[in-house]
């Protein structure tokens, strides 16, 4: 029971992106896709070889398109 409340809660909080870190890469992307922060995310997102942590923040700036 206890190993299967661990999995849960591992997964939950790798999926939690703190909001300062979604800001920072959404400033980022607008840097380097001239101001097109979603459109850029989405292209990073296509990238061949692309770590788990670097698409989670990617969809979490997706997500948080209108929020910030």
């Amino acid at each position: 029971m206890v190993t299967v409340i661990s999995r849960l809660l591992a997964r939950i909080s790798s999926r939690w992106t703190p909001p300062q870190e979604v800001r920072a890469e959404a400033w980022a992307l607008g840097g380097r896709h001239r101001g097109r922060v979603v459109e850029g995310a989405r292209s990073e997102l296509r990238a061949p070889g692309l770590p788990l942590r670097r698409a989670l923040l990617l969809r979490a700036v997706i997500r948080a398109e209108g929020r910030l």
